[in-house]
């Protein structure tokens, strides 16, 4: 897949736990895992701006397109 979820750069960045964002965000640890393996099919725009607020970054700092 040509889009890139860079989720755990994000949060190696801001030092915080797979746990700490799903308790800020309110998503579970699976859903999560799922996004961050970039096994997710969709996110919801309510999902992405949830995680920007909480790692305090920009969606482009999470997703990246690479063309093949």
């Amino acid at each position: 897949m040509p889009i890139i979820i860079n989720l755990d750069v994000m949060l190696a960045r801001r030092k915080m736990s797979l746990t700490e964002l799903s308790d800020r965000v309110g998503i579970t640890m699976s859903n999560l895992s799922i996004l961050k393996t970039g096994k997710a099919k969709a996110v919801r725009l309510e999902t992405l701006e949830a995680i920007c607020k909480a790692l305090e970054c920009q969606p482009g700092d999470i997703l990246e397109f690479r063309a093949d």
